[in-house]
């Protein structure tokens, strides 16, 4: 049996490679699966094929969003099958065993595979959402209009949120329109400060989803921020930023009347797997997000850019990198 993987094989090289898969003798709760989408996270695989992420390993097989059709499965995985389509964290290969136990989710019937592996993003976005103070009637702000600001945007609004998207690329926040986004600010042009205060009456807004990673931002918004208010870290800050600190915890100190919070919300704050003991899980969230796909409450189709088979991966990073207006959301197809 062939095998074909993307592979970053140093900083900014992508290949596409073929090997074989020797006979398996699958054990325990082990299932060989097929991959029938993959999606790129545009942020964690650039960052790790700029050779910059120390815990990602050249050569390595980057990924971590598939949604796959099992073919083999061991003696002890029980409840799985055959055929069955499951959401896991799957990497950019044809092939794959996953183990049953860990973090592996059979897909509703009726939902659209490649909508899937959009599930892996929109639970890092819920994530901001979950760690929030956003009640009905908030204005809530969010910067960087990709993916994850995205769909951060629409699960704030789920929420009660109007909300307010900011991006430099016009192109980005159309599709943030699209999928039904209250207002948009492009960066760049005009006051950032003066729009929010226009829209918000002059308050500032409640909550504000920093989703870009960009230090700056997460500092120029602070100045976006009422009194009370927070501002979520959701993008995972990157590179080098110089900035006077005081300036910055005066704002939660001072500025905002010593009630500015600032909190971060990386995805792995909560367990990935149900616990009696936390309400929130990734598998809980996954589950919710699946069933906001199925009623269409989350908006998924306007997030699909580019569809491209294994042999079109390389170009696909390079569009990620150098042409975001064009390519935000590109599904890997290995069917």
């Amino acid at each position: 049996m062939e095998n074909t993987k993307v592979v970053f094989t140093e900083p900014w090289q992508v290949d596409v490679q073929h090997d074989g898969i020797a006979d398996l003798r699958l054990e325990g709760k082990q299932a060989l699966v097929r991959k029938l989408y993959t999606l790129i996270s545009a942020g964690t695989e650039l960052a790790c094929l700029s050779g910059l992420e120390s815990w990602f390993l050249m050569p390595g097989v980057p990924g971590y969003s598939a949604v796959s059709e099992i073919v083999e499965v061991g003696p002890e995985a029980n409840g799985f099958q055959v055929g069955d389509r499951i959401y896991h964290h799957g990497n950019h290969a044809k092939y794959e065993v996953v183990e049953t136990d860990g973090f592996c989710l059979k897909v509703p019937n009726g939902l659209e595979s490649r909508w899937v592996p959009y599930t892996r993003l929109a639970t890092v976005a819920i994530t901001a959402i979950r760690a929030s103070q956003i009640e009905v009637g908030d204005y809530v702000g969010v910067s960087g209009m990709g993916l994850v600001g995205n769909m951060a945007s629409q699960l704030a609004k789920l929420q009660g949120g109007n909300v307010i998207g900011l991006d430099l690329s016009e192109s980005r926040l159309h599709t943030a329109r699209q999928c039904g986004m209250n207002h948009a600010i492009r960066i760049g042009q005009g006051s950032v400060k003066e729009e929010i205060m226009t829209i918000t009456q002059g308050e500032g807004v409640s909550t504000m989803i920093e989703a870009t990673g960009v230090p700056k931002v997460a500092e120029d918004a602070l100045d976006w921020v009422k009194r009370s208010g927070e501002l979520i870290l959701l993008g995972s800050p990157r590179g080098d930023y110089e900035s006077n600190l005081t300036s910055v915890l005066n704002h939660c100190h001072l500025y905002q009347g010593g009630n500015l919070t600032l909190k971060g919300a990386h995805e792995w704050r909560y367990p990935v797997m149900p616990n009696e003991f936390v309400k929130h899980s990734i598998y809980r969230n996954s589950k919710v997000v699946f069933s906001l796909m199925e009623q269409h409450r989350l908006q998924i189709e306007p997030l699909i850019s580019h569809v491209v088979k294994p042999e079109g991966a390389p170009q696909a990073y390079e569009g990620l990198r150098f042409r975001k207006d064009d390519y935000y959301g590109v599904l890997i197809d290995w069917q």
